[in-house]
Parts: C-alpha cells; structure tokens; sequence
C-alpha cells in the first residue's frame, strides 16, 4: 500500500507542477500528509504551511496578483470554514483560485466525526455555485489541470475533491 500511495502522490504532485503552480499552501490533514511532505521536498514548488485555511486562501489569491500560480491544499472542514474568505474576495473580485481538499465523511471514511462532511461539503459547493470535481480514481489525475484552467477562464475558484481510496492508495 505504501508504494500505491507513493505513485499516486508523485502523480498529482507532477499534476500540479504541470499546470505551472508554484506556490502551495497547506494545512495538515492524514490524508493528504505524504502529498504535503512530497510538496514540502519539491524544490519547484515553494510551499507554506498556514495555520488556518482562510490564511491559504488569502496567500494563494495574493500570489495570483503577482503573477505565481497557486494551490490550496486543506481538508474538506477547512474549505467549509472558508466561505466568506472566498465568496467576500474571491467572488467579488474575480480571483482565480484551485483548491484541492480530501472528502471527509464521503465512502470509506471510518471516521464519525466527520460524518457532516459528506452530509454538507458538496451541497455548500452547489449552493455557492462553486464548480468542483472529484477524483475518485486514478484515471483522474488529470482533472486537476483542468480544474486549474477553469479557475482562470471563471475568475473563480475551483475545488478538486481527493476520495480516501485514491489518496491513501486503497483498492
């Protein structure tokens, strides 16, 4: 399992790097903890942790003005925090922005307490009118660039949503 979850962190991580990002902002999450560490070593990407997710959103879009691409990396009740962050700055002021967030409580997660992730994530995104996709295999890697492009073409931002089964390298 290690090595499943070894090749599918060096697949989004060259994803990523793919679509030019420079900069990754992250908050820790079991889930994604490889991904951030992979990220962490990447020499292309300069990465930072934050102590908050509203911080990440607030980096990320800062670095949009300067020209870098950025990446939010956090865990699904983190995004759900975010809102005003994102619907005050990035909605009113048209900033681009790709998020990629771990599906608490979706299919496989054995954790009760994050239950009200599955309940509420995807309905607070349609509600919003927050464009998302979900990679719930690897075959979608790849989603994560045109998730990165959409945010450009919408001047919004964009979630990617990684299933445990993907990010933890499960059959």
């Amino acid at each position: 399992m290690e090595q499943r979850v070894a090749e599918m962190t060096g697949r989004i991580v060259e994803e990523v790097a793919s679509c030019g990002i420079k900069l990754v902002a992250s908050l820790p999450d079991t889930w994604i903890a490889d991904l951030i560490e992979a990220f962490d070593r990447d020499q292309r990407f300069i990465h930072v942790p934050v102590n908050r997710e509203e911080s990440a959103i607030g980096l990320c879009s800062g670095a949009f003005f300067g020209g870098t691409g950025a990446l939010a990396l956090m865990g699904a009740s983190g995004l759900m925090t975010c809102v005003y962050a994102l619907t005050k700055v990035n909605y009113t002021y048209q900033i681009p922005l790709l998020i990629c967030i771990t599906l608490r409580g979706s299919l496989g997660d054995q954790a009760k307490y994050h239950v009200s992730n599955g309940l509420y994530l995807l309905p607070l995104m349609d509600s919003l009118s927050m464009p998302y996709v979900i990679v719930d295999n690897p075959d979608k890697v790849a989603l994560i660039s045109k998730a990165y492009g959409h945010s450009r073409v919408l001047c919004r931002p964009v979630v990617v949503g990684f299933t445990r089964s993907v990010l933890r390298g499960e059959r």
